[in-house]
């Protein structure tokens, strides 16, 4: 900053500092170098004597005001890595053991390692670069550069590179497909790709991520990809795969998973059934859709659906059409009772959670790169599944009728 544009508390602030360097005797970068290093263990220590005193509520040499049995305990030495090279730092321990510090937690050698902690959890949280370093800024009092966010980030792509070729479970109940869109930045141009998700739920209940794909716009040709690259991570066999209707995607599926039944989103075929439907039109039409889609089964389902064409076939003639081609797919779930019926007849387990990811995104419209893409949406992954604890409280029904229907494939 300018020397005429300085604030008066950044005049007072570098008037300080000159007395510090002039009382310091410094006259090299070395001199500098020392200073800071000696201030960082000052700061550390003081912030650790003070948590001590907040812990075992009374000051040093305060007796007075001493009401617990715990005291403390001389010092223990940590060397600590900055920026600046390492810096030892006394800390304080109390007699029982139980003083858990935060200023510089047990573990921790390295002052960037909390700060890089934290700019992972604000990057996997959709900040900007321009918002996260106006809070380490805040937080911290250190600049850091859009290359600094990005070399931390980067870090991590081994790690979810890693993660993408981990062994799965042989078998899964359900797997939910779906892809989300971005742009990317790829040789000068910006192009539109597909990020391919897969969603297990394997025989214990237990929802998980099987892998994220950044790949061309949507194909059948790259889910056999997906599917092959599942396969040859361990999974043998599928029981219901759950989808929306992309041509070619049953195809794809019968090709690497013979066995699977394929269940097509309900809800995909509802959006594309009323996509040109007259406003007018369309509350009684959807009325008379959800007798076709909530019947109690199958026979009853197509009676409607006939009732339906009879209805409304003169004024929309391709909707009834729709249904009947892609039935076989989208009336697997009629077999079923009705507590796996509501787990597989949409996608909405994979859609909420690609809505959560577009939430996370949404201030980045152009990836400069696939990997920057999939950085991105793996920290967020890790971050929307730490919620992902146990499992459906109607899993033990589930497994029942899974066991019922698929017998012959569930393990031993």
């Amino acid at each position: 900053m300018a020397r005429k544009n300085r604030s008066p508390e950044e005049n007072e602030r570098r008037a300080r500092i000159r007395e510090l360097l002039l009382s310091s005797n410094v006259s090299s970068m070395d001199d500098i170098q020392n200073l800071f290093k000696e201030t960082i263990a000052e700061f550390m220590e003081n912030g650790l004597d003070a948590e001590l005193d907040d812990e075992l509520g009374y000051s040093k040499y305060d007796y007075h005001n001493k009401d617990t049995d715990n005291s403390r305990n001389g010092y223990s030495s940590k060397t600590l890595r900055t920026s600046f090279g390492d810096v030892d730092v006394s800390i304080p321990r109390d007699r029982k053991g139980e003083f858990e510090p935060q200023v510089l937690k047990k573990n921790q050698t390295s002052v960037s390692q909390d700060i890089e902690e934290k700019i992972l959890s604000m990057y996997a949280k959709g900040m900007t670069t321009g918002d996260i370093e106006t809070h380490i800024q805040d937080i911290y009092g250190v600049e850091v550069s859009d290359t600094t966010v990005s070399r931390i980030t980067d870090k991590i792509l081994p790690i979810a590179k890693e993660w993408q070729q981990r062994p799965l479970e042989a078998v899964y109940a359900v797997v939910f497909l779906d892809a989300i869109h971005y742009h990317v930045r790829s040789e000068g141009q910006i192009v539109k790709k597909a990020v391919y998700i897969a969603i297990g739920v394997d025989l214990d209940g237990k929802k998980d991520v099987l892998g994220m794909w950044v790949g061309e716009n949507e194909s059948a040709k790259f889910w056999a990809t997906v599917l092959n690259s599942l396969k040859n991570r361990g999974v043998e066999d599928i029981f219901i795969a759950c989808t929306d209707n992309l041509s070619g995607f049953s195809n794809a599926i019968e090709a690497v998973f013979p066995q699977t039944e394929i269940q097509n989103c309900i809800i995909h075929q509802l959006r594309n059934s009323s996509k040109y439907v007259s406003y007018k039109d369309l509350k009684a039409l959807m009325a008379d859709l959800k007798s076709v889609y909530a019947a109690v089964d199958e026979t009853t389902a197509l009676d409607a659906l006939d009732a339906f064409s009879e209805h409304w076939d003169k004024k929309y003639p391709k909707i009834s059409q729709s249904w009947r081609d892609n039935w076989p797919n989208l009336s697997t779930y009629f077999k079923y009772p009705q507590e796996v019926r509501r787990l597989i007849y949409t996608t909405n387990t994979i859609e909420g959670f690609n809505r959560q990811l577009r939430k996370v995104t949404k201030s980045k419209t152009i990836f400069p790169t696939d990997d920057s893409l999939f950085k991105m949406l793996y920290l967020a992954m890790m971050d929307i599944t730490k919620k992902w604890t146990g499992r459906r409280q109607d899993w033990s029904i589930i497994h029942a009728q899974m066991a019922l229907f698929f017998a012959d494939r569930m393990p031993g």
